[in-house]
């Protein structure tokens, strides 16, 4: 196991967040949590803000026994999230950064954002890893104005288990991100933990 990773006795529980499903998919899985569609194009004009809501979903807010614990972003669905608060993201940030996953926790005012990496042979994705430093601090840029703390996490599978991503993983832990391998446990998140 390398130094950050994860792994052991979690797997059995079912309580964690694993590479091979999303994030909704897995949260609404899980005893106690119930998850709702939040996805709408806003509109502005003439001071009134006019919802519309998607046809393709990538936002969605999700309660625990009944109390609202987190929202959900893929993608675009963050920017909409932006729209909706009225945060000028364009102003911010040059250019858009698309999360696969993110995940606001409101007891922590956490965002954390999850990129999935997969891969079978040696590729650009050896590369990308090497950008998180720059991706969490245009994440911390762009959340900064809603007084949001943000990590940022990647999500890997066994091929960068191999020695070989040794320094590139010693460099992600050294700027302040973080991977997992295969899943996520919901506690790392701050959630709450579903008796099983």
């Amino acid at each position: 196991m390398i130094k950050g990773g994860v792994g052991g006795a979690i797997t059995k529980t079912g309580l964690a967040f694993e590479l091979k499903t999303d994030l909704p998919t897995f949260i609404a899985k899980q005893n106690g949590y119930e998850i709702f569609e939040n996805d709408f194009d806003i509109e502005r004009k003439d001071g009134k803000v006019t919802k519309k809501k998607r046809k393709k979903v990538s936002r969605w807010s999700v309660t625990y026994k009944g109390e609202y614990v987190t929202e959900i972003f893929q993608k675009h669905g963050l920017y909409r999230y932006f729209d909706e608060v009225d945060l000028k993201y364009n102003e911010i940030l040059s250019k858009k950064l698309l999360p696969d996953d993110s995940i606001f926790v409101m007891d922590n005012n956490t965002v954390f954002i999850i990129e999935k990496k997969t891969q079978n042979t040696n590729g650009s994705v050896d590369e990308k890893l090497q950008t998180c430093d720059f991706k969490l601090k245009q994440y911390k840029k762009l959340f900064s104005p809603l007084n949001k703390e943000v990590k940022y996490y990647y999500l890997l599978d066994e091929w960068f288990l191999k020695k070989k991503y040794k320094d590139v993983l010693d460099y992600v832990n050294s700027v302040g991100c973080y991977y997992r391998f295969n899943y996520i446990p919901l506690k790392e998140f701050g959630l709450p933990v579903p008796k099983v």
